[in-house]
């Protein structure tokens, strides 16, 4: 019990006590703030990630769509209901009954 007292008299141990309390719950960089930017970054990163397989395929499909013009036919045919004018086009859309 005296070297409880005697610690708490010791104004390095309070210094440093005062700094520890500040650092981890008053200051702008407190825990729950690193914790928080923790979860931005990892965020962040997943959508990063995302991206870049996104810009991956998309310059691959622009590869393909630019060296053969199959591609390019079929690619305007789903995408944009391009026809020729000898042809008629029918879209079907199905409805998802949801019960």
């Amino acid at each position: 019990m005296k070297k409880m007292v005697d610690l708490l008299r010791n104004k390095y141990f309070l210094a440093t006590l005062v700094f520890a309390v500040w650092m981890l719950f008053f200051d702008r960089n407190d825990i729950a703030s690193q914790y928080e930017y923790g979860r931005q970054v990892s965020k962040l990163q997943e959508e990063k990630d995302f991206y870049e397989k996104e810009i991956k395929q998309v310059k691959k499909d622009l590869n393909e769509l630019n060296t053969d013009l199959q591609t390019a036919e079929k690619y305007a045919r789903e995408r944009y209901f391009m026809k020729k004018d000898n042809e008629d086009v029918f879209v079907i859309i199905r409805e998802n009954k949801e019960d």
